[in-house]
């Protein structure tokens, strides 16, 4: 066995390449994922955007990159775009009331943060929320269409970490609820 894919291979791959799974099947078996739960915000035109998100992740080291998804239809999509810069912080276990709201359709764009303490970032000015596990501030470096969602590349240019480190503990999004790791 060299390693190399046959040509038999190769033309299986070319016939299904525009075949997928059905989404609501999909939809379901992603909800055994288990993910961090993540507050992805901006400033744009003076209001304050957050967004619960659960994808997102670190893409590089060096330069330290961090990727976050998005709907294409939330409004937070279109802020973040114009902004060109965008805040995360990492959720508590004891934020889900926050998870919560921020995860709200229809919610008013205007006031969202009114009732979660927040901070503008040092370096960007994007609201980071207070007590996260950590915080991140960043500036798009790419948007990439992928679906029904956007995926968001950022290049960290500040960051913070909680001051009482691993003794806190995340909250986890499993089965379509909240958890905290134990």
């Amino acid at each position: 066995m060299s390693g190399l894919p046959d040509q038999h291979s190769d033309q299986h791959s070319r016939d299904h390449a525009d075949q997928h799974a059905d989404p609501d099947a999909a939809a379901a078996a992603f909800q055994s994922i288990a993910a961090g739960v993540a507050v992805a915000s901006t400033r744009w035109r003076g209001v304050d955007h957050a967004i619960t998100v659960t994808s997102y992740t670190w893409v590089s080291r060096e330069p330290p990159v961090l990727l976050v998804c998005v709907h294409e239809d939330a409004r937070f999509l279109d802020a973040v775009e114009e902004a060109g810069v965008w805040g995360l912080s990492l959720l508590p276990d004891s934020a889900r009331a926050v998870a919560n709201w921020l995860a709200t359709p229809g919610r008013p764009a205007r006031g969202q943060l009114d009732r979660v303490p927040h901070q503008a970032g040092p370096v960007t000015g994007v609201p980071l929320l207070d007590g996260c596990l950590a915080t991140f501030e960043c500036r798009t470096t790419a948007v990439h269409p992928a679906g029904d969602h956007a995926v968001v590349l950022g290049l960290v240019v500040g960051l913070g970490q909680s001051p009482t480190g691993p003794s806190t503990k995340p909250l986890v999004r499993f089965a379509r609820s909240y958890h905290a790791l134990v």
